[in-house]
């Protein structure tokens, strides 16, 4: 069973791979694909990623199914066979990762995915709040890119739900650091979450409360602005009143005096 916060742990890198805890392959779907069978790294064919990548991110699944996934404008007849070589190819050349239950197909339970892992924790996040290592949290979250490059439709779609998941880790992490009056990590994930979504109106807010108690009104007021331009321009809507209560006590005036004066054209 995986630990609170394991993935969290300033102990692992998404990017070096897992460690062993028991499991006979290591699958890494983050940054970039990589396979490894006890520590040693497998090079396969893009042909049989994709399978390993379906049947990683989707469970067991019917052949039916991974046929209609993966050779879409293929006839069934020719996709079924594409499959039977892919499922060839993959268990002559890594025998044991793959289970084959006649109609079904799935992964060894002897296969650690990071992928897993991930949402594993973001799911522990939801439930029980902040727990760990809030740099090595955050740098996980922002290494997090579902196999970059890749763009079949059902990838696309896997790596929207990924994002989505993100936004919700950086959104609790910035709230409880900011309940904390760690300004600093608060900013970071809040920074991290609008980087995903410009117009994600929690993160801003946070954003703005976490400047405002490090005594910078200026630099709070500028993110609301920044905010309230990009709201209007690209969607044609004025903020929250909610983000609005946020800076309306700031005096105009107090952000006119930190504003870098233009430089005067020489000669006049």
């Amino acid at each position: 069973m995986l630990h609170l916060f394991q993935l969290f742990s300033p102990t692992l890198d998404l990017g070096v791979p897992m460690g062993n805890d028991g499991y006979g392959f290591q699958l890494r779907l983050l940054q970039s694909w990589q396979l490894r069978r006890d520590a040693e790294v497998v090079h396969v064919a893009v042909r049989q990623q994709r399978l390993i990548s379906a049947l990683a991110i989707s469970g067991s699944r019917p052949r039916s199914y991974l046929v209609g996934l993966l050779w879409p404008e293929s006839p069934e007849s020719r996709g079924l066979e594409s499959l039977r070589v892919t499922v060839h190819l993959i268990t002559r050349q890594i025998p044991g990762l793959l289970t084959n239950g006649g109609t079904t197909l799935s992964l060894s339970e002897l296969v650690d995915v990071d992928l897993h892992r991930l949402r594993a924790q973001i799911r522990e996040l939801s439930l029980a709040g902040l727990n760990g290592n809030v740099p090595s949290c955050l740098q996980q979250l922002r290494d997090a890119d579902l196999l970059p490059g890749w763009y079949d439709d059902w990838v696309l779609f896997e790596q929207s739900r990924l994002q989505q998941d993100r936004l919700h880790a950086y959104h609790v992490i910035a709230r409880e650091s900011l309940a904390r009056c760690d300004y600093e990590s608060a900013l970071e994930a809040a920074e991290g979450a609008l980087e995903l979504e410009p117009l994600y109106e929690s993160a801003v807010g946070i954003l703005i409360q976490a400047e405002r108690r490090r005594g910078n009104d200026a630099v709070a007021l500028r993110a609301f602005e920044r905010y309230a331009s990009k709201l209007q321009g690209d969607m044609g809507l004025a903020p929250s009143e909610a983000v609005r209560r946020l800076v309306s006590d700031i005096p105009v005036e107090r952000l006119e005096r930190t504003r870098p004066r233009a430089e005067t054209p020489a000669g006049l």
